[in-house]
């Protein structure tokens, strides 16, 4: 498994974990806990710090929660590292694959420098106010949709190679 094929997916992923972390730094420095300040009639900048997962999914767990994410998002990064590879030339999944990679790379930082994730992009509605999140978060989602997009999207190619190795089995 020749390195360069993963080279510029491994890249990209370090480039998101660097812009995720910088962000991060940034609304450290300028935000404070609790913090709301009205950007747009739909946007705040807001600081929290989640130590659960995607929605505050148990954020009060008690402490163990933070190892469990770590242990899980360093388990799927090394699961994806060995995907890249296969995949490579399939540039839909490679991205999607990529920006997951680096997202849960990012968030594993925070919990490992402060038990949670930074949190302070928070979008919201007539009202109805998303969870606060971060670019690490919209980088796990992003490459969510792409590889269901990825998994729904024609791939006549694959389907043939299939059927013909099934045909040639006795």
């Amino acid at each position: 498994m020749p390195a360069r094929k993963i080279d510029r997916w491994l890249w990209l992923a370090g480039v998101i974990i660097v812009l995720d972390q910088i962000s991060k730094w940034l609304a450290l420095a300028w935000l404070q806990p609790g913090d709301s300040i009205y950007v747009a009639p739909f946007f705040n900048w807001v600081l929290t710090f989640n130590p659960g997962a995607a929605f505050s999914f148990l954020s009060d767990a008690g402490g163990w929660q933070r190892w469990f994410f770590t242990a899980l998002a360093l388990g799927v990064s090394a699961w994806i590292v060995t995907l890249l590879p296969r995949h490579s030339s399939e540039f839909r999944l490679s991205l999607a694959l990529t920006l997951i990679l680096g997202g849960a790379l990012g968030n594993v930082v925070d919990r490992l420098r402060f038990g949670a994730v930074v949190d302070f992009i928070q979008w919201h509605a007539a009202g109805f106010y998303w969870p606060a999140f971060n670019l690490a978060d919209s980088a796990i989602s992003v490459g969510a949709v792409l590889m269901a997009w990825d998994q729904f999207a024609a791939k006549p190619a694959r389907h043939d190679e299939r059927q013909a190795g099934r045909d040639e089995q006795p």
